[in-house]
């Protein structure tokens, strides 16, 4: 299944900001809590984007890993290596396709990170093959992904706003189906965690900018609603009507994301 999707740095670095900014809980603290990765560890990280998984195990580790992070995006690899000089470089960010073969040696990793992307593989079957393939015997496979309960007001004052169903998004209709399946079928044992985190917006400004950076990001999901910019400029102002009548109604925002993290064991 070939999935169109786009993904600029600006808009991915638009939403993680507005996640630190108003959320309520740390989502790479509580990946951290879930894997406490050891030192000396080997990790790759599949759609590394700009690298924020990257260097969260950097951080803490202190350095004593050995990680990759590897995109099919080059400008989202630019983005990464320029934060890499505060590591001296030590990180490796390289080309990786998850829709083509890892350029990697079989049981390469201890641990394979691959953070809110694995749902838009073509071949869902193939990529989780090619992550069992690198993993090293007792190495861990770890996701995260939307659960179908995710960000439910954003979805929300969408159809308030427009009188119309909401495109099918490949996270909350594959993520924990499909893919979970796929990972049960391929791994010895999986564990599920489920993080919950509450971004409260006390003003519409801060809903709508993360609303325009989700949407032109995943642009080519939304072609039911919007082509081109005209188009998305009036979809963005019915929105901001519907989001600001929704606040007057209920005086907050909150739209909760429901993420849910996947632990294999090779």
């Amino acid at each position: 299944m070939k999935i169109d999707y786009r993904e600029t740095s600006d808009d991915l670095l638009k939403r993680i900001d507005i996640h630190k900014q108003y959320g309520g809980r740390d989502i790479d603290a509580w990946m951290l809590e879930a894997l406490n990765p050891q030192p000396d560890t080997k990790i790759l990280d599949v759609a590394c984007g700009a690298g924020k998984q990257c260097y969260a195990f950097w951080d803490h580790l202190h350095g004593k890993a050995d990680i990759t992070g590897g995109d099919v995006s080059e400008e989202l690899l630019a983005t990464a290596r320029a934060a890499n000089t505060r590591t001296g470089n030590a990180i490796r960010f390289t080309k990786v396709d998850f829709n083509r073969r890892f350029p990697f040696d079989d049981a390469s990793f201890d641990l394979l990170s691959c953070c809110f992307a694995i749902y838009y593989a073509e071949n869902a079957p193939f990529t989780i093959g090619e992550m069992r393939r690198v993993l090293r015997p007792g190495g861990r496979l770890f996701t995260t992904g939307p659960m179908p309960e995710n960000k439910r007001l954003f979805y929300d004052i969408i159809r308030e706003a427009t009188g119309r169903p909401i495109p099918p998004m490949p996270g909350s209709s594959r993520y924990a189906s499909e893919i979970l399946d796929e990972i049960r079928r391929r791994f010895s044992r999986v564990d599920v965690h489920v993080f919950e985190n509450p971004l409260t917006f006390e003003s519409v400004e801060p809903f709508l900018a993360y609303t325009r950076a989700s949407l032109s990001e995943d642009r080519r999901l939304w072609t039911s609603l919007f082509q081109g910019k005209d188009e998305f400029e009036r979809l963005m102002a019915q929105i901001a009507a519907a989001s600001a009548a929704r606040l007057k109604q209920d005086g907050k925002l909150v739209m909760t994301k429901v993420v849910g993290g996947f632990i294999a064991m090779a």
